[in-house]
């Protein structure tokens, strides 16, 4: 069994150093601990060493008993620069994720980036990133620079995502109608969470899931608010034909199909998201093993596996699981399995240590995020 985190950013020194030299409609300052700082319109990130440098990544894995992260470039990336500053940005991105992802691949795996605010040129960055540089997917954010991901003039991305089997992994960004969130910090509190639901939603009722069953998607922060609302969004499926013109099956037939990656430490909002992930009537499409489940101590079931949501005998190479424990220090039983993936019983996990300050994008983890470790079994098929 590997214990693998999903979710984290990293800044290629390279792309740094580009910002920093212009044109960006970043501005690029150094604090006083000689860390980077990227301004964006209303936001900032500090680039901590773990944020740019795979040395120090590689030792706090090992401190904390992690044994691969999958890098992703977070927001806002190239999705404020010129269509054509993005696409000369998203190439060097892609190349040092790529490289990152072949010298260092026993600990380092990538979801490329795409220039979204030009159409064209994410479809073909996605090609050259898929066929020449073997990346197997990207991270993408959840509207591009306000445009839905729905929208029609992405269909040329999602069909050639679709040919190669592509995981999509949707994580927030600056969201639509955000001058509303711009007190109290509800931006990333509140309006992540939406943001991601509403271009989950989107995505499904226009039928771009039903069109390209191939791409494998995946929805951050535990799908955003998607397992609490899917009950309202099969309610809409049922008394609108609007939302029935492009899909033949109730929203939630999709959505289950769907990965969710667990930020979030509340156990009743991982068990809503285990319980929608598992509750298809088909005993195959639960994939759900009896031996993967632990009574914590709080009395709530935890899933130690993610519930696999497909129905088609696919995974993502990569099988996401909830924290059972997520404060620090903290240990919970973690299934052992042989090679052969058969049940040898379970193993204390490593402590889960601490974040060491802020959330998100201006976090200082020394991992790169300011979320905890996430937990993970390594998909078997």
């Amino acid at each position: 069994m590997s214990i693998i985190d999903f979710h984290n950013h990293y800044f290629p020194p390279d792309y740094v150093e580009a910002i920093r030299r212009g044109p960006s409609s970043f501005r690029v300052t150094t604090d006083d601990d000689s860390n980077p700082v990227l301004h964006s319109p209303g936001d900032y990130n500090v680039l901590v060493p773990g944020h740019r440098d795979l040395d120090v990544r590689t030792r706090v894995l090992d401190e904390a008993g992690v044994d691969m992260q999958v890098l992703t470039l977070t927001a806002p990336a190239t999705s404020i620069e010129t269509p054509q500053r993005a696409a000369e940005l998203a190439k060097l991105v892609n190349d040092r994720l790529a490289a990152a992802a072949t010298e260092r691949g026993d600990r380092f795996t990538a979801l490329g980036h795409l220039p979204m605010t030009s159409p064209t040129a994410a479809a073909e960055e996605l090609e050259r990133g898929v066929d020449e540089l073997g990346l197997s997917g990207f991270m993408l954010f959840s509207n591009a620079a306000g445009v839905p991901l729905a929208d029609a003039r992405f269909e040329p991305l999602w069909e050639r995502a679709n040919a190669r089997g592509c995981v999509i992994y949707i994580h927030p960004t600056f969201p639509v109608g955000v001058e509303a969130m711009e007190d109290y910090m509800l931006m990333p509190l509140v309006g992540f969470t939406l943001d991601t639901t509403l271009a989950a939603a989107h995505l499904v009722f226009a039928g771009v899931p039903e069109r390209h069953p191939r791409i494998r998607w995946v929805l951050g922060h535990l799908g955003g608010t998607i397992p609490y609302l899917a009950e309202r969004l099969d309610r809409g499926f049922e008394a609108f034909e609007r939302c029935r013109e492009n899909i033949p099956r109730p929203p939630t037939e999709y959505l289950r199909d769907f990965y969710y990656d667990t930020v979030n430490f509340d156990p009743k909002a991982l068990r809503l998201a285990i319980d929608f992930c598992r509750s298809r009537t088909d005993p195959r499409r639960q994939r759900l093993p009896a031996h993967d489940r632990q009574l914590g101590k709080d009395g709530v079931e935890h899933s130690l596996a993610r519930p696999r949501c497909r129905g088609r005998g696919q995974n993502l190479g990569w099988q996401l699981a909830p924290s059972a424990r997520p404060l620090a220090g903290w240990t919970y039983p973690v299934p052992s399995t042989d090679s052969r993936g058969r049940s040898t019983g379970v193993r204390p996990s490593p402590p889960v240590r601490p974040p060491n300050g802020r959330h998100g994008g201006h976090g200082r983890s020394p991992a790169g995020h300011g979320s905890r470790t996430r937990r993970s079994l390594r998909g078997r098929g």
